[in-house]
């Protein structure tokens, strides 16, 4: 009785009664192999229904043909639609693309970038966790380019794809305080983070710019979850001297803040860092600083490609900027 599921390699010499060597030569396309041969493995693969694994065989034989992308946190719908269009990008070079995550964690990082330089893919595309990447110095000199996205990495000649963070959250903070709203709220992320350290900074000069300072009482940070942001904001509105406007700085923030504000009816001005999904039917307008996600993701994966040829001499960033839209207003 043939065993059921997906037939492999060995399941193909079987069948064809030859050695496994013999099917991975005439399904590798290499020269030099019996006529009769290779006829019985082709014959043997039909009847079969065998279908190569080529992600498989590319980083086994490392003929370069896969990008190697690494995101802080895969489950963050951002890096996810990065994904999708640095996908497109590889297919249409007829490349395949590996993801991973490092979980905001260096050491993790660092073992993931080493082992697919180990398996010899074509370029690294990474969302720096780590503060110093010298430690692929040496893949950098054997031929293997690196982008970093949304972050800036160190410690290696190589391009850097980052996000105007600064210059947009600064726009929707001064569009806030030029309404007259006395009392602004700021919700992030950790400040440790590259992006919320960049739109903090961008806080901070729109408050400059208006003459004032930000209320440390209104500033809450460490707010890596919808539910903390969600229950940072029902603190806020029931202190004693709630905000009347709140800048969140990235899109999990935006969607807790959401929680705590709609079901109360509360009447406080809305402005968040990063688009999400629905954002348009919500029943009250918001603020939204966005950008070409898509474009980042197409960006970073061309210029990987571009460096194949050319490689860094230095690092280079390319600012991809981003604007303010209206979302929301649904009734």
């Amino acid at each position: 009785m043939r065993k059921t599921g997906r037939p492999t390699m060995v399941d193909v010499a079987a069948e064809a009664g030859v050695s496994f060597k013999t099917v991975s030569r005439v399904i590798n396309g290499q020269p030099n192999v019996d006529p009769a041969m290779a006829e019985r493995v082709l014959a043997a693969v039909d009847r079969l229904g065998y279908h190569r694994n080529a992600l498989a065989a590319s980083l086994r034989s490392g003929d370069r043909d896969t990008v190697g992308f690494i995101a802080a946190d895969l489950s963050n719908t951002f890096y996810m639609s990065v994904a999708a269009a640095v996908s497109s990008v590889a297919s249409r070079e007829r490349m395949h693309l590996v993801m991973a995550s490092s979980e905001e964690d260096a050491a993790t990082e660092r073992t993931l970038a080493l082992d697919l330089c180990q398996r010899q893919v074509g370029g690294l595309i990474v969302v720096p966790t780590a503060d110093d990447h010298s430690y692929l110095q040496r893949e950098v000199e054997l031929g293997t380019p690196v982008v970093f996205l949304d972050r800036p990495g160190s410690g290696i000649p190589a391009d850097a794809i980052l996000l105007d963070n600064r210059g947009g959250a600064r726009a929707a903070v001064a569009e806030l305080l030029e309404a007259g709203h006395q009392r602004v709220a700021v919700l992030l992320d950790a400040r440790s983070i590259f992006t919320m350290a960049e739109r903090w900074a961008g806080v901070e000069e729109a408050f400059a710019a208006a003459g004032r300072a930000a209320d440390p009482a209104l500033v809450v940070d460490g707010l890596h979850t919808p539910a903390v942001a969600r229950d940072a904001m029902l603190r806020l509105l029931d202190s004693d001297a709630p905000p009347t406007a709140v800048f969140c700085a990235n899109n999990r923030v935006t969607i807790g803040v959401l929680e705590a504000i709609l079901p109360r009816g509360a009447d406080i001005a809305l402005a968040g860092f990063d688009d999400f999904e629905l954002s348009h039917l919500l029943p009250r307008r918001i603020r939204i600083v966005d950008y070409d996600v898509s474009g980042l993701g197409r960006l970073a994966a061309e210029t990987l490609l571009a460096r194949r040829n050319a490689p860094a001499t230095g690092s280079h960033t390319h600012l991809v900027p981003t604007h303010l839209v209206d979302r929301g207003g649904v009734r």
